[in-house]
């Protein structure tokens, strides 16, 4: 009896500690974000005064500052445009191939996939010269539809792995009855493969969709300033308000950066979980 008494003290023990300690790491992620959010609207005689405390109004003119002085709203039609272009792309590209590599056995396939499991290590900013020479040899530099492109295909090993490991959950007897009725590899991907591979889509866009829009390196080597995508516009503004200590504008144009992040993942949190741990199991 006292063995089980000290069992379930024990397990009640443990279960508490889980908790309190994904509470910490829960507020000490959450915390920099509210912070950030909520010293957008602080003047920067606040800020100086306590970093810490709330506002006492709303400075909505921090925004209109950040706008004048990076011009932050055509950065951020850039980064929807570029974000956009990765998403289509990936979408045509890496669903197809992920189809292929998932759910047919042809000769080639294992090495294939190994070799886009290889490529996930390889960084764009290793490879930064030599794209660099390449876009310029072609006409590409200073253009939003190659980086576009550009990113997309810095993303295509993962979303291959990532979208190849869900294909492989979808059971053979869906797409075997389908042929049966007369229906061709390519109906039987768009009309019932893809519709069943929805979260897995969803979270490679995701996933896609918030490396390009944070990427940096190839935003800044391959554009001018007049086509800067956010992050760089944001690096420009972190250098003029270096010493002018506008802390509001530098704050007003941070959130305008994270506010889409932070919708993208809350309308597909579900499909992201579901999407990665499928993926995940049987990639």
């Amino acid at each position: 009896m006292n063995n089980r008494v000290m069992q379930k003290v024990s397990n009640i023990t443990s279960q508490w500690l889980i908790r309190l300690f994904l509470i910490i790491v829960t507020v000490i992620t959450i915390y920099p974000v509210i912070w950030n959010l909520y010293s957008a609207f602080k003047t920067s005689a606040e800020f100086l005064n306590n970093p810490f405390s709330l506002p006492s109004g709303f400075a909505w003119d921090n925004f209109i500052r950040a706008s004048e002085k990076i011009n932050i709203a055509a950065s951020f039609v850039n980064s929807l445009f570029v974000t956009g272009i990765t998403i289509v792309v990936i979408v045509i590209c890496v669903v197809p191939c992920a189809y292929c590599l998932g759910r047919y056995k042809f000769f080639g396939a294992k090495p294939m996939l190994g070799l886009y499991m290889v490529a996930i290590f390889i960084q764009s900013t290793y490879i930064m010269i030599p794209l660099y020479l390449q876009m310029m040899s072609i006409g590409m530099l200073d253009k939003l539809v190659p980086l576009g492109i550009l990113y997309a295909a810095t993303q295509f090993p993962f979303s291959i792995f990532l979208m190849t490991g869900f294909m492989r959950t979808i059971p053979n007897d869906y797409s075997e009855a389908a042929m049966i009725d007369g229906a061709g590899n390519f109906r039987v991907l768009t009309q019932v493969i893809a519709p069943m591979a929805k979260p897995g889509i969803v979270t490679v866009c995701m996933l896609s969709a918030m490396a390009a829009w944070n990427e940096y390196p190839l935003a800044l080597v391959l554009l001018s300033q007049s086509s800067y995508t956010l992050p760089v516009a944001l690096q420009r503004l972190y250098e003029i308000q270096r010493y002018a200590t506008d802390w509001g504008a530098l704050f007003a144009a941070l959130s305008i950066v994270l506010i889409p992040t932070i919708i993208m993942f809350a309308l597909g949190q579900r499909y992201l979980i579901e999407g990665i741990s499928a993926g995940g199991l049987k990639g």
